[in-house]
């Protein structure tokens, strides 16, 4: 099966995908491309799948970068391919042509960013709690040490769990509330004592406060769509035992 890369007009002049689960070579619940080494997936089958990544790239399998992610704002500047262990952070940024990074999600934001006429990309990895601590703004003034300016970047967050599908209790919106009361806009009530997250609303909200000219949504959820997206909460939901992560790049 092809793969299946979406990818924003707005990056348009980038090497650049949002990756959906179609076209991989796992099986089960992993079926499609599956590029988490982090899942129960056969290692084997995964490096398939990240080798097809990177082909359609056109890098060099290590030259497909990625990191251990850990919900943190912890940001690494890339100058090549990465060897031994792989360090724990939730984004990247690079000046360097060839190099793609790589970032991996099942629900949570992944944002790819670019200052073209700078020279400079980022990926982030940004879940409701590294959006909170930081993580974006965060990689936005990696990607200003680097030469970038905030108006020059353009960040598009890709397929992530919306609105609708992402039910939180109190605890949860009462986390966001005691950072900022204002923050009680990303909710709306829902069922019973439970209420409705907007994380990609929450991370847009980061990206033009952080101040980046262009920042947009693809507005795909992966929740809702099983046949394009892996998705952490709708296989929790099922009780299935492990759930596969889409790769989403952006290279120089």
């Amino acid at each position: 099966m092809t793969l299946e890369i979406l990818k924003a007009d707005s990056l348009a002049d980038l090497d650049h995908g949002f990756f959906t689960r179609k076209g991989g070579a796992s099986s089960g619940v992993f079926a499609g491309l599956n590029c988490g080494y982090g899942s129960s997936d056969q290692h084997d089958i995964v490096k398939i799948n990240r080798t097809r990544v990177a082909q359609a790239m056109a890098v060099a399998p290590d030259q497909l970068v990625s990191v251990y992610q850990v919900h943190s704002p912890d940001v690494i500047a890339v100058e090549g391919p990465i060897n031994g262990q792989t360090p724990p952070a939730d984004a990247m940024v690079s000046k360097t042509p060839g190099i793609a990074l790589g970032i991996l999600t099942a629900d949570c934001q992944p944002v790819l960013f670019a200052d073209k006429a700078a020279g400079v990309i980022g990926a982030a990895h940004a879940g409701w709690k590294g959006a909170l601590d930081g993580i974006l703004e965060a990689t936005v003034a990696a990607m200003e040490a680097q030469g970038a300016t905030r108006a020059g970047i353009t960040a598009v967050i890709g397929p992530a769990i919306s609105q609708r599908a992402y039910e939180v209790g109190s605890d949860f919106f009462e986390v966001f509330l005691d950072r900022d009361p204002d923050y009680a806009r990303f909710f709306v009530g829902g069922k019973g004592d439970r209420m409705q997250f907007d994380l990609p609303a929450f991370g847009l909200h980061c990206l033009r406060e952080a101040g980046v000219g262009t920042a947009e949504w693809t507005r795909h959820c992966t929740y809702s769509d099983p046949e394009r997206f892996f998705s952490y909460r709708r296989s929790t939901h099922a009780k299935e035992a492990d759930y596969g992560r889409l790769i989403s790049t952006i290279r120089l």
